[in-house]
């Protein structure tokens, strides 16, 4: 589709939004569960266009953003130690730990390779027999099973020296503590179609059937997310909140079995702990016991203090969509993309980065 033709659909998305906001008798939150939701949001200057009585909220689904200081110190820990190599994602390697990143770690003299996919690992592990290599693994239930597909290869493999330290996580009992939280209010949600695509549309029916909130699953161009706002407005409208897809493209019903079932081999549930929200049960993924040979915490200890977080720092609050980036005191101040101070404005999917990017003026 041209730039013209989507131009001209997105003008009616939002003269139908903006008929459809008369309807409504007190104001809205929409919150937006994706972190790739949230760049897209600030990239099209989608909350500009929107009537004063709609208002865009981020979520808790930037994997990098909820990863804790101590899963990050925990890494570190590792990094140091004798004949180890890190694989990460290049995301991971500037999150601030306690004291200090990766990066830190790595100019410290500490082996640590970027990496684009989890199989990577495995040529890694085979072209360094004698060392011990060890892949941060971060991501929810789209990363869970590319990081699954690696062990079983390693397991195929006989490896020996091929390690995961994991940090994935599931979105849905997160999803549960927001709404239980009473921090704040939510009317409707934007849920991301890459999670859907592996999870279905029939994992979203718990919100409708215990919290009455309206769900659209969408895609990440313009005109997708405005498409979704105009449908979820539509429900709050009606008060009959329901599942719909609104990126059947790549959303099904049912969803991706085969991407559930490497799931429910490789790992099992486990109690979490989330940057902004605490231990969270059963919202983490922990090796199953047929792949146990595989988790670098049976072979370290690597166990350390949880780390409280500072006040200076309000990641965790942007994260449960409770302020807005430049609510928190260090915004442009203390921390920026060059010198981030948390999380949210490392990653390329965190709320404060996408904010500073696209709304600071230059």
């Amino acid at each position: 589709m041209s730039y013209e033709k989507n131009f001209e659909m997105e003008k009616k998305l939002i003269k139908s939004i903006e008929k459809s906001a008369q309807q409504l008798t007190a104001d809205i939150s929409i919150m937006e569960v994706c972190g790739t939701h949230t760049m897209s949001i600030h990239k099209y200057g989608i909350k500009s266009m929107l009537p004063r009585n709609i208002k865009l909220v981020s979520g808790p689904g930037c994997p990098v953003c909820v990863t804790p200081a101590e899963y990050i110190d925990q890494a570190i820990k590792i990094a140091k130690e004798k004949d180890v190599i890190i694989c990460t994602f290049g995301d991971m390697v500037r999150v601030p730990g306690t004291e200090e990143t990766l990066e830190d770690a790595r100019i410290q003299g500490a082996d640590i390779k970027i990496v684009y996919s989890p199989l990577d690992c495995i040529s890694v592990s085979q072209n360094n027999p004698d060392k011990r290599i060890v892949f941060l693994a971060v991501g929810f239930e789209t990363t869970a099973p590319v990081v699954g597909l690696a062990v079983k290869h390693a397991k195929a493999e006989k490896l020996r020296n091929f390690y995961l330290l994991s940090g994935l996580k599931l979105l849905f009992p997160a999803l549960k503590k927001l709404f239980t939280s009473n921090e704040i209010r939510i009317n409707g949600l934007i849920c991301p179609g890459h999670i859907t695509a592996v999870t279905g549309e029939e994992s979203y029916k718990f919100i409708i059937e215990e919290y009455n909130i309206p769900c659209v699953v969408a895609g990440f161009e313009a005109s997708d997310i405005l498409v979704s706002i105009n449908m979820l407005i539509n429900q709050i409208v009606s008060r009959k909140a329901q599942v719909e897809n609104a990126y059947k493209r790549a959303g099904t019903v049912r969803g991706n079995p085969q991407a559930a079932e490497l799931i429910n081999e490789v790992y099992k549930p486990c109690d979490d702990s989330w940057r902004g929200f605490g231990v969270i049960e059963n919202s983490g993924l922990k090796l199953s016991d047929e792949y146990s040979e595989f988790d670098v915490r049976k072979i370290m200890n690597i166990e350390m203090p949880v780390w409280r977080g500072t006040e200076a720092c309000r990641c965790g609050d942007v994260i449960k969509g409770v302020i807005e980036p430049n609510g928190c005191g260090l915004f442009d101040k203390g921390c920026t993309p060059e010198n981030p101070k948390g999380p949210c404005m490392v990653s390329g999917e965190g709320s404060c980065a996408a904010y500073y990017r696209y709304n600071s003026p230059i």
